[in-house]
């Protein structure tokens, strides 16, 4: 059985991690349905933006550790793992995640790695694997401290301590909390209002933003008006502001 379902939702792919025997643990064959699924997503025109969920106790609760355990330094070091993570992280559009329940070690790592994150209000999120004598490796401490900032992000690495949904929102780490039963109709509004936008420019701006985060403030924004310069050659650009003069709602064709 496949551990991802995939549905369309006009111009949004909902991806739902189901594995709920292992608690939606990411183990490399579920990464690889997932990097395939982003891949083809990526140049199919009629798929403005993604959205990850899980169900509502658990997003993801980690890596499987039945596979992980199998690895020695050999195994490890020639892990295919790395490459999977690589092509989650290029995916090119919007990509929306909508956390229920637990978000650790890597799931915690896909949800950062989500442009934005929705969160019920049961949501947790933690990288518990220094109590397993490991430390993350897809991106976590990385990540994690550019979210929330050093010392949150030392603590919750250096102790394996989650935190709630509340508490990850009021770090930055995540847009939106939600009930729970709403969650995922929350998160799909907001992905269907992002493909709605142009789609060209949503890769831009996404480009941009992430850029932000690794380069200096000098870099960026020489990124991001070079980005900008090149939207005015798109019909988008002509038909979003001629829409606005003419007071209608604009026709992206993504040209």
């Amino acid at each position: 059985m496949s551990g991802l379902m995939q549905t369309r939702h006009d111009r949004v792919l909902r991806l739902t991690l189901n594995r709920p025997q292992a608690r939606n643990a990411l183990n490399n064959a579920l990464l690889g349905e997932l990097a395939d699924a982003l891949d083809a997503a990526a140049t199919d025109p009629g798929i403005a933006a993604c959205l990850i969920t899980g169900n509502r106790r658990f997003f993801a609760a980690g890596a499987d550790l039945h596979e992980m355990a199998q690895n020695d330094l050999a195994a490890t070091l020639n892990d295919i793992r790395p490459r999977l993570w690589a092509r989650i992280d290029a995916f090119n559009k919007p990509l929306i995640a909508s956390v229920n329940g637990y978000a650790l070690g890597a799931g915690c790592e896909l949800a950062m790695l989500c442009d934005v994150v929705i969160a019920g209000d049961n949501a947790r999120f933690g990288l518990p694997e220094i109590t397993l004598g490991l430390m993350p490796g897809a991106g976590g401490t990385q990540r994690l401290i550019r979210s929330v900032g050093k010392a949150l992000a030392s603590k919750m690495v250096l102790s394996g301590e989650a935190i709630t949904a509340r508490q990850a929102q009021q770090a930055g780490l995540i847009s939106d909390v939600t009930p729970v039963a709403l969650t995922d109709e929350y998160a799909l509004q907001l992905a269907t209002t992002i493909a709605s936008r142009a789609p060209l420019a949503l890769q831009a701006a996404k480009q941009a933003l992430r850029q932000a985060q690794e380069v200096s403030l000098h870099a960026g924004l020489s990124t991001e008006r070079q980005l900008f310069t090149l939207l005015a050659a798109t019909d988008d650009r002509r038909e979003g502001i001629t829409a606005f003069i003419e007071k209608r709602s604009p026709e992206f064709k993504g040209r």
